[in-house]
């Protein structure tokens, strides 16, 4: 028996005397503790039971002497109901995540991120959520700390946001993963960084400035690639965002269904959700029935939906088209408010929430519902309006 393992030997014997219910264990260099815990996350087990926590300590004198402290510590955090096992399950020996490196942790956040449940039906969306929403700044907040070493947590990561322009897209997705790490670190920031975000949303939206109809018509005539075309028409009629066009089934208009709805797979960025055509002639108008897509890389073991969608992008370059392919998306929901559809079934035909929906389109919904308004305070009221002939009358009969 090694001096290390007699050391254990010695300490055990005390956390038992004091029946702190732990004891350590050594595998191999590292310092390990097994006791009763309660059910780790997804665990099928209902009630606490006997398991090993890693705790990422050597398997030195100094390491035992920690050890033994973190001992009273759990055993502390048993009594008041306060354990998390979050602070403890994310890398072999890494130990407790407050202990973490920042490499590590981002590296935990990244395990974490990946393991939702939510996110397993879609893996393709995922990672681009991951790559373009997430790891950018992550990687910033990264740069930022460890160019800053004086920096706390809270303060990298408000430097981190601060780095990015004042209402803008980025801002807001900055604050967005930002906001996911913090939470997952269990830290508490001063400021809520939804108060960071700006008034990107909505001042973007309402300077957005809409093609036409009859330009989208127009512009639709001036493709040359029939393909393409098709790209453009369906992006036109269905309101999708630039990768899904590639991603759909479109079994119905082939088949001549007069509704001609189509689609959209769960490979896409939201899942799988149906989409009716807004104006429903477009589908005759642009050949739409014959389907006729680019021949695109679409194997997402290779490629991501940014990189389909920044093709499309980049094809709406080259034809020189006078606006950008989501200004065709929102127009399509635009088009939806003035045909009187539902916001709640908008919403989920462009796979977004209706919260989402609302603030993105909040004038168009706002002045469609201050019309509606006005005609059905109009059309209950009886009252009208006096006419000349009325007002000469009741002068006359007060003269009288």
């Amino acid at each position: 028996m090694t001096d290390i393992d007699q050391r254990i030997v010695q300490i055990n014997q005390r956390l038992k005397a004091a029946q702190m219910g732990f004891q350590i264990e050594r595998r191999g260099q590292k310092l390990n503790l097994r006791g009763t815990l309660p059910p780790r996350p997804g665990s099928t087990h209902l009630k606490p039971h006997q398991q090993r926590l890693s705790i990422g300590l050597p398997a030195t004198i100094a390491g035992l002497k920690q050890a033994e402290q973190e001992v009273k510590i759990i055993a502390a955090q048993l009594l008041q109901n306060t354990f998390d096992w979050r602070n403890y399950v994310y890398g072999t020996g890494w130990g407790r995540l407050d202990q973490m490196s920042l490499t590590q942790q981002l590296q935990a956040f990244e395990q974490d991120f990946w393991a939702a449940p939510q996110r397993s039906s879609n893996r393709a969306a995922t990672k681009t959520t991951w790559e373009t929403a997430y790891l950018p700044y992550l990687r910033k907040l990264e740069a930022i700390a460890q160019a800053n070493p004086k920096l706390s947590m809270a303060e990298a990561v408000y430097a981190t946001i601060r780095s990015t322009d004042d209402n803008s897209r980025s801002r807001q997705i900055c604050c967005t993963a930002l906001a996911a790490f913090a939470k997952f670190l269990n830290l508490e920031l001063p400021i809520d960084l939804k108060t960071l975000w700006g008034s990107y949303s909505l001042r973007h939206t309402q300077a957005r400035d809409l093609p036409p109809d009859d330009l989208i018509v127009a512009t639709w005539n001036k493709i040359p690639n029939p393909t393409w075309r098709f790209v453009y028409g369906i992006m036109a009629a269905y309101g999708l965002r630039n990768h899904e066009v590639f991603f759909c089934d479109y079994s119905a208009l082939s088949q001549n269904d007069p509704q001609a709805p189509i689609r959209v797979l769960a490979t896409t960025k939201t899942g799988a959700h149906d989409v009716w055509p807004f104006y429903p002639e477009w589908v005759e108008q642009f050949g739409l029935r014959e389907v006729k897509l680019p021949p695109v890389q679409t194997d997402l073991a290779t490629t991501t939906l940014q990189r389909i969608g920044q093709l499309v992008t980049s094809q709406f370059r080259r034809y020189e088209i006078p606006f950008s392919p989501y200004d065709l998306r929102h127009a399509w929901a635009v088009r939806t408010i003035h045909f009187g559809l539902p916001d709640t079934v908008a919403a989920r035909m462009m796979g977004h929430s209706v919260a989402v929906h609302t603030r993105t389109y909040h004038q168009w919904l706002t002045r469609r519902d201050q019309q509606q308004a006005v005609e059905t305070a109009l059309n209950r009221s009886q009252k009208k309006a006096p006419t000349r002939e009325t007002d000469r009358e009741k002068i006359e009969a007060a003269n009288d």
